[in-house]
């Protein structure tokens, strides 16, 4: 019972954490205003982890630049299991005007699964919450998924 009372409740409040891996930052402003109260994403449950260690779903935004690509990956590997990504914006899909650049490592799925893509420069706050939205309904797949495959186990 009290196994089924966790997954219930972290199934309604998946915590958010964001990583910038270059971004002009318009993607990173969007994102703040979906958690104020004009838009308010916060009434789903949504909420920015202030530690990797906490989240659930991550969210990645800019263009995946040398410096940053072992910084991510390295923070990737401290999110506990299931979790989700979401790309936010175009640029970790396809570097968008920082194609090209020297510094930029690729799109993001050359590193990680990305479960949920947000397109546009930037996205709309609209965009956003139903990305995340999208991300939390992968996740409460992943962990029924991991709860049946323990039950079949047992």
């Amino acid at each position: 019972m009290f196994n089924k009372l966790i997954a219930d409740s972290l199934s309604r409040s998946p915590w958010l954490y964001h990583i910038n891996t270059g971004s002009c930052n318009g993607c990173d402003i969007e994102l703040v205003a979906c958690l104020t109260p004009r838009y308010d994403a916060e009434r789903f449950g949504f909420k920015l982890a202030g530690s990797p260690r906490h989240a659930d779903i991550v969210v990645v935004s800019g263009p995946i630049t040398s410096q940053s690509k072992d910084r991510l990956i390295r923070t990737l590997e401290q999110v506990p299991r299931p979790f989700c990504v979401v790309s936010l914006g175009s640029c970790p899909r396809s570097g968008n005007v920082f194609k090209g650049s020297y510094s930029v490592e690729g799109p993001l799925e050359k590193y990680i699964h990305v479960d949920v893509s947000v397109a546009g420069c930037t996205p709309k706050p609209e965009a956003i919450i139903e990305g995340l939205y999208q991300a939390a309904r992968i996740l409460k797949e992943k962990r029924l998924a991991i709860q049946q495959e323990r039950k079949e186990a047992d």
